[in-house]
């Protein structure tokens, strides 16, 4: 992988550049919102209902009166969080399954995969959706359900990798040697995935907070009185004519996030793709 500028093509500059700007402006609210927003994000004010955007309430308020700007910067703290939170565990989870089945092959192989495609036969949405609406709606549980979802992606991954890495010279010379296998997967394998598997934890963010936003949205992921993204969404619907300040602002941050999130992928790839040549 590229790691110099020298080597860096003008159009993954462009993607990593464009990414990163967008990309910032959520983390930036979120690092923010960690000490300090305008006013408390759940506080109401029953005099102040559905004010448009104004030096006071740069993006207005809601139809409890709460400052939209505050509630967007605590959003952003969930989004960041339980994508972040959930690629990981998916992250695990993949690399655990997915080396193994393709250094074994055979029964493991087999048994892995179908374990993976099994849960890839049915709409991620869908399985997370009915999670959360078996053992009730929380954070972690949002966050579990999405990094069971998404963990075959990264074990399909880690297994098509492995697969290749495994016939080189430098891992029959450790068979030779009398290195164990969990160290060969470990030490020698895994580490030369990570040019694979870094595109793909990027897209899992993007993915996962759609599916955040969407179970969010139909009042199964964040619960009130906290802010998310989708709930803000679902409850702007009623106010859309009178105070569209209330889809706009949550609206545009959701998609500079996901926007930001697919062009430093596509910026990976395509530096991938050169230092591959």
């Amino acid at each position: 992988m590229p790691n110099t500028h020298k080597n860096r093509s003008p159009e993954a500059s462009a993607f990593y550049t464009a990414g990163l700007i967008l990309l910032g402006i959520v983390v930036a609210a979120f690092i923010v919102s960690l000490f300090w927003t305008p006013y408390a994000p759940d506080a109401t004010d029953a005099a102040s209902k559905l004010v448009p955007p104004s030096l006071e309430h740069p993006f207005g308020t809601d139809n409890f009166g709460r400052d939209v700007l505050s509630r967007v910067m605590s959003a952003s703290k969930y989004t960041i969080f339980i994508s972040a939170a959930g690629v990981a565990i998916a992250l695990i989870l993949g690399t655990v399954a997915g080396i193994p089945a393709g250094y074994y092959g055979g029964f493991t192989d087999r048994g892995i995969m179908l374990l993976g495609n099994s849960i890839m036969c049915f709409p991620g949405i869908l399985l997370a959706l009915v999670a959360v609406a078996v053992f009730g709606p929380s954070v972690t549980n949002v966050i579990w359900a999405l990094g069971l979802v998404f963990a075959p992606t990264f074990a399909r991954v880690c297994r098509v990798g492995t697969m290749e890495i495994k016939e080189l010279d430098y891992i029959t010379h450790a068979h030779v040697m009398g290195v164990k296998p969990a160290r060969i997967m470990a030490f020698h394998i895994f580490p030369n995935l990570v040019p694979q598997l870094l595109p793909a934890t990027v897209i899992g963010l993007a993915n996962m907070t759609l599916f955040e936003s969407g179970m969010s949205y139909l009042g199964l992921g964040v619960q009130p009185p906290d802010a998310s993204f989708g709930k803000m969404l679902s409850d702007a619907q009623s106010y859309i004519r009178v105070a569209p300040w209330l889809i706009v602002f949550p609206a545009l941050m959701l998609v500079f996030y996901i926007l930001g999130l697919y062009f430093i992928s596509e910026g990976l790839r395509v530096s991938l793709s050169k230092g591959g040549k």
